[in-house]
């Protein structure tokens, strides 16, 4: 007897369009790709994806955020924070951002996601090089003396269970696209180093963009 979630999957087909991810890169003179922030909490990646947004959009380029405080508002505001509830969280984002690179978004994603092996699962679900990890590496300690949520206090208190870094572990990546020392690196730097890394790939090209 097939379960009824095996027939409902067995009656689902993809339905590819006319126009392609390729159609849409040259149509915006860029192509898409999704660059993800990883790092403890107060390590920089909301700030940095906000600024790094800024300046492509400054550039013409098709981008925008996902952020995990703003998702967990609506399409993963069922989860909590146990192992289980952020795999599913960075699950339902690596899909999200999936379709939005094959519409040809230049996709930033901020994401605490501590553990390797759901970083790796959203990587597999993208092409060679459409997949960019940026680690944010930054010091609890220093993470701590930023605390604007006030979130190391409470978690130093007992008051959030399972918090990255203090109750629960963050695993670092290991072979990162880009590394970043948050921690003394200005933020305006550290987007220099993802524009940079964005125009070496040839991901985007500023002359072209910057005609516009």
């Amino acid at each position: 007897m097939i379960a009824p979630n095996e027939m409902k999957l067995s009656n689902i087909k993809w339905h590819s369009g006319k126009i392609g991810k390729k159609d849409r890169w040259l149509k915006n003179s860029h192509k898409s790709a999704l660059v993800w922030l990883t790092g403890l909490s107060a390590s920089g990646k909301s700030t940095v994806a906000v600024e790094l947004e800024r300046m492509l959009f400054g550039l013409n380029v098709n981008t925008f955020v996902l952020d995990g405080d703003n998702v967990r508002h609506g399409l993963s505001r069922d989860l909590r924070f146990s192992p289980e509830d952020r795999s599913e969280n960075l699950r339902r984002i690596g899909e999200v951002a999936k379709l939005m690179v094959e519409a040809g978004v230049l996709t930033i994603a901020a994401f605490i996601s501590p553990y390797r092996r759901d970083r790796k699962n959203v990587r597999l679900l993208f092409q060679e090089n459409e997949f960019i990890e940026v680690y944010l590496r930054c010091s609890i300690g220093i993470c701590e003396q930023r605390d604007p949520k006030g979130f190391y206090r409470k978690a130093r208190a007992g008051l959030i269970p399972e918090f990255t870094g203090i109750s629960a572990p963050y695993e670092e990546p290991e072979n990162p696209e880009i590394a970043l020392d948050t921690g003394n690196m200005p933020v305006e730097a550290a987007v220099e180093k993802i524009y940079s890394y964005l125009m070496d790939r040839n991901i985007i090209n500023a002359s072209r963009q910057s005609r516009r």
